[in-house]
This record gives C-alpha cells, structure tokens and sequence, in this order.
C-alpha cells in the first residue's frame, strides 16, 4: 500500500514540476528569472557549478529529475537542479527573518522545453526579499542579484565561463 501511495505522490509532484516548467515565467510577477542556454541541461548546470564554485560559493546538491521520474516507471525530459549558497550571505538574511531558509540554500533548476531548447531559472532575490518582508538587507539581496545574473549568464552562454 505505501509503496502504491508513493508512486501516485511522485506522479502527482511530477505533474506539477511539468506544469511548472511549461510556463514562460517573468521575475515581475512570480519571482522567476528564466534563461535560455546554448547548452544541454547537464553541461549548463555544470558550467553553472563550476562559476559559482570559483568565487568560493558551496554547490551543496544536484537533483536529476528525470533520473527520478525513471526510476518510478515515469518519463520526464531532462531536468536538474543545483542547490548552492555562501552563509556568510544567507546567515543575516536568516537572522532577519528565519522564514526564508525555506528558499536558502538558493536553487537552479534546468530543463529541455518542448520546442528543445534548454531553459535556467532561478528565483529573483529581490522577489525574496519581499516574500519575506526583509527590508534591513538590501546591500546582500543587491550582491545576491548580481551575482546570480553574472553566473547564470556564464552558464547559458558559450565563451562567458572565465579562466580558472
């Protein structure tokens, strides 16, 4: 029974991830800043990995989706997500309000659309920032944003990935 009720959990969750990743998101309205990458999902998330490691920021996790989806009897186009963050910036948010570690460590998440090309979206730190009421950090959220556009377009685009 409980192996019946996992199954249709993880058909219910994939359904939602696939709705999710149809839509054409802005950061206006949902917080979602989406790119389109030269590269495959991995490669993007590994150029990705690769720019945020070299400034020192921690990539903690990476999630293959569509590995999981498989493993269940289910398909799923590629899709990855990459769990990274630097504390020396999340902690203030976090003793600002606690409430946002629901979003910290920070997520990316790539996937194949269905017209082939290859989508990056991450949530807007500004967008945290007013999910969360936080108004005493706006020097960390401005860096946050920064350097989250700066290491995403490294990895959505071919020659932005610099020298080691």
């Amino acid at each position: 029974m409980l192996d019946r009720f996992t199954r249709m959990m993880f058909v219910l969750l994939t359904m939602v991830l696939a709705s999710f990743l149809a839509m054409q998101a802005h950061a206006e309205g949902d917080g979602l800043i989406v790119k389109q990458s030269d590269f495959g999902v991995t490669k993007t998330l590994d150029r990705l990995g690769i720019a945020l490691e070299r400034k020192g920021i921690k990539v903690f996790a990476r999630i293959d989706h569509a590995k999981g989806a498989e493993s269940v009897g289910l398909e799923l186009p590629p899709t990855s997500l990459i769990i990274f963050g630097n504390p020396k910036m999340g902690t203030p948010l976090m003793a600002s309000n606690p409430a946002i570690g629901l979003d910290l460590p920070l997520k990316a998440i790539a996937w194949k659309d269905s017209d082939g090309t290859v989508k990056l979206a991450y949530t807007d730190p500004s967008w945290l920032a007013k999910r969360y009421g936080i108004s005493d950090r706006d020097k960390v959220f401005k860096m946050m944003t920064g350097a989250l556009n700066k290491f995403t377009d490294m990895a959505v685009t071919r020659g932005a990935l610099p020298a080691q």
